[in-house]
């Protein structure tokens, strides 16, 4: 793959990433799905921890849910690298987020990604996110309270 072709693999993938991000902070997930296409093979390893988790869902459950939970924001994605092969492609960026979520008051919500995309035929489909909220650093008391789990709601 030559530098200019990987640089506009690149630069289609960070739009697919920040019309994606936009559309979820709005709870729109039909708008999601149709920016960001998902392996069968995908996984997520969500911002609020637990178990990795398998396949994308989009049901009338699922589509209620995260209208429900997200209610709109901006969104602001800063791409710290990207990595682009024939058949693969990692973004590491930092999704800038300021919204209202679930019950809580509007607040910054900036989430640090991993997107890791395959190519099929002429798509990129994206097979693994992971997130966390640690865009500020913490100290190593509360990440030892988070590695124990003592955080909880």
């Amino acid at each position: 793959m030559t530098d200019e072709h990987a640089h506009s693999v690149s630069t289609e993938l960070i739009r697919m990433a920040q019309e994606s991000a936009e559309a979820y902070l709005a709870g729109d997930l039909d708008a999601y799905a149709s920016v960001l296409s998902h392996a069968d093979d995908f996984t997520l390893m969500p911002p609020f921890g637990g178990p990795t988790r398998s396949g994308f869902v989009l049901d009338d459950e699922t589509r209620e849910a995260t209208r429900n939970t997200f209610r709109g924001g901006e969104v602001e994605v800063e791409v710290d690298a990207s990595y682009v092969t024939d058949e693969l492609a990692v973004l590491a960026v930092v999704e800038r987020q300021r919204g209202v979520v679930g019950e809580l008051p509007e607040q910054d919500w900036s989430l640090r990604v991993t997107l890791a995309f395959r190519r099929d035929g002429e798509h990129w489909n994206l097979v693994h996110r992971h997130a966390d909220a640690l865009v500020h650093t913490i100290g190593w008391r509360t990440l030892s309270q988070l590695a124990r789990g003592d955080l909880t709601d």
